[in-house]
Order: structure tokens, then sequence, then C-alpha cells
């Protein structure tokens, strides 16, 4: 049920390394290197673990997931995902839209590096919503996440491509410490859809420098 779609590296992986490496300035899309020097928006690709908040204003209901309906989560992050997200904000604020916030569940016991975010507890943070077919422009997703009162991915800048794969590679920071950024997630200034319907979105870690 609205599973996200997977993001692709802005570059092709390497089959001699075991995908390990990255085949650099080979780039996993045409479109990718069509439009690598317009404007794209780079925001901070946090380590966690992706989340689903589904509500359907007809049935009434709120549901948790991961990323497929299969995912396993953690009960710890399902209690705070009930802390933050009260079925009455939703009955209330939105009792005519039915969508889906996609977010990642970060902090201590998540990922390796998670407690570097939250040392002592977990959170949530929004990065993109559904509504039926279409995915919200940025200024809507931070408009739907004041009214809930979460934050979104924060944005880390904006230029050509090459300028997000090279914050990364000259070590950029993360926006919750100081410690390396797990990435960047990019995409176009004004966002676009492929041929066949997908968002043009790619993304770039740290990890793929070492």
């Amino acid at each position: 049920m609205n599973k996200y779609p997977k993001i692709k590296t802005v570059f092709l992986r390497d089959p001699d390394t075991k995908y390990k490496t990255l085949l650099w300035g080979q780039y996993a899309l045409p479109e990718f290197e069509y439009l690598k020097n317009n404007i794209w928006v780079f925001t901070e690709k946090i380590d966690g673990t992706n989340v689903r908040v589904m509500w359907d204003c007809e049935a009434g209901t709120l549901q948790f997931g991961g990323r497929t309906d299969d995912a396993q989560m953690p009960t710890f992050l399902y209690s705070k995902l009930q802390t933050m997200f009260p079925i009455k904000k939703f009955q209330s604020a939105y009792p005519d839209i039915s969508m889906t916030i996609y977010g990642e569940g970060f902090g201590a016991r998540i990922q390796k590096g998670g407690g570097n975010y939250i040392p002592d507890g977990v959170s949530v943070i929004a990065f993109d919503v559904l509504i039926g077919d279409t995915w919200l422009e940025r200024d809507n997703v931070e408009d739907i996440a004041g009214v809930l009162c979460i934050d979104v991915v924060p944005i880390v800048g904006m230029g050509i491509l090459n300028a997000g794969i090279d914050l990364v590679g000259d070590g950029l920071l993360s926006k919750f410490g100081s410690f390396p950024a797990e990435g960047l997630v990019m995409r176009p200034q004004v966002e676009l859809l492929n041929r066949g319907g997908g968002r043009i979105i790619t993304k770039i870690k740290h990890k793929d420098f070492s």
C-alpha cells in the first residue's frame, strides 16, 4: 500500500565490485545527465528506517507501516508514531483529505549511528507526502508538517547536480550534530516525472566516497 519508490543513486554501480563502488560519471538514468546543469534542491538523507503514516478520511482510519507492508517495525518506534500522530489531529485538520506521509524513523537503536541524532530517544521526520497520485511540493509538505507539529528533512542547499555530489564528497556534516551526514537526496527545483511517470529524484551517500 503506497510503498515509497526506491531512489536510485546518481551513478551506476560497478558489478565487478559486487555493486559496492560507483562508476563515476556513468549516470544511472539518462534524465540525471540531461538535467545535471539545472538547479537541484539538496536535502539531508537521514540514516534511519522508512515509515509511512496512512490517513484514510473516508474510513476514518490511521495506520502506521514501514517501507513495505511486510517490514517489521520496532515497538518503541511504533509507540513514538502513535504519540506524534494522534488520529484526532487528522480528523480535525483533514476530514476530507486522505494522505500518506513518508518519513524516516531515526535515533537511538535505529541503525548503527542512530545515537548520533538522538542519544536517548527516537523521532520521525517527514520527507514526502502523497495525496492520491500527486506528490506534494516542498511548501505543501511543510504546511502539513506544521499543522501536525512535525519536522521536515532540512534543505542543505541548491545548485547543479555536481554541486550536491561535491558537498557530500567534501565531508558534509549533518544538521543534527558534528558527524558526517549520511548523504543527500537531490531533486530538480521544479519537480519532474519521466516518461514512465516516475519521479526524477536521486541520492548520493557519504559511504560512496570511501
